[in-house]
């Protein structure tokens, strides 16, 4: 009865590598595009794409390790790592916020040349391919229910925001002229500040799932439901879950006819569990404890 993550392992592996050669193409762009060019909002704009592919890297890594079957120390698999992985990338997205936030203040104090014309264009470039790219992460980590490719999907969603910053940035300075040329390191700082606060919402929801924090309720009842309308199963005791990367694993205390066998008890709990797989993919296993009971109206007298 137990499944298989691998498959949707896969398929988060694949869409971080294409955000990897995405990222390391863009931050290349960038960063020549920053210095040739006279932007230091480009310039940390590219360092974000660099936290990109460091950021994609770990996931990758991260997704494979959380793909290996269960084993005697770690029974319940190893989807943990994908919540590490994302507290990484949280992580290294506050270390470039804190570098750009002090490269930006430098900037401010000690004047530099007005940007060049052309960044604008290659901003223009990166904003839609990113933001393409954020919906394209995100549509698979939805998919696969799965938080550090989420967080990966922000991380690129973060990059376009930057690179809006700078875009309005050089543009203001461009326009203003001479003593606008620090609107370029304003908008840094901008984009300093969205990168530390997407890292804030990652750290967060990170934490949760690591603490085992409750599932919503909105989840929790229609599984509840769902154990619910196989006819032998009076009452749903208890359920809770534990969620393990992609996967839930749910445990849950039911009420049967003290009356039926154990190996009628057994086979009710398999009608339960093939529910419950035919209706949410991204649940790996349920564990179920029987609980007898002398009410077999007990569904009627609740009506």
């Amino acid at each position: 009865m137990e499944r298989n993550p691998n498959a949707i392992s896969r398929i988060g592996l694949k869409t971080t590598l294409v955000g990897i050669l995405i990222s390391a193409l863009l931050a290349l762009i960038k960063g020549l595009g920053g210095v040739f060019g006279h932007s230091y909002a480009l310039i940390a704009d590219a360092i974000e794409s660099g936290a990109d592919v460091l950021t994609s890297a770990l996931l990758w890594a991260g997704l494979r390790w959380s793909s290996r079957p269960p084993d005697e120390n770690h029974p319940y698999g190893h989807g943990k790592i994908e919540d590490l992985v994302a507290v990484g990338i949280a992580i290294a997205l506050t270390i470039a916020g804190g570098i750009i936030i002090r490269d930006s203040i430098d900037h401010i104090l000690v004047p530099h040349k007005t940007p060049a014309p052309f960044t604008l264009f290659i901003l223009v470039f990166v904003v839609l391919t990113k933001e393409a790219l954020y919906r394209y992460v995100m549509k698979t980590g939805n998919e696969i229910n799965s938080s550090a490719v989420k967080a990966d999907a922000f991380h690129h969603r973060s990059d376009a925001i930057t690179s809006i910053a700078a875009f309005i940035g050089i543009s203001i300075a461009l326009i203003g002229g001479e003593g606008f040329e620090i609107a370029d390191d304003f908008a840094a700082l901008l984009a300093a500040g969205i990168i530390l606060f997407n890292a804030y919402k990652i750290t967060r929801s990170s934490v949760r799932e690591l603490l085992d924090e409750a599932i919503e309720p909105e989840f929790r009842n229609e599984v509840i439901r769902l154990a619910e309308a196989v006819p032998e199963v009076l009452r749903v005791e208890r359920c809770h879950s534990r969620k393990m990367g992609t996967a839930f694993h749910i445990d849950m205390h039911i009420w049967i006819d003290g009356e039926l066998t154990v190996t009628e008890g057994h086979d009710i709990t398999h009608k339960v569990k093939e529910r419950l797989f035919r209706s949410y993919y991204e649940i790996l296993d349920v564990h179920i404890h029987i609980e007898p009971s002398k009410e077999r109206n007990v569904k009627m007298t609740e009506l």
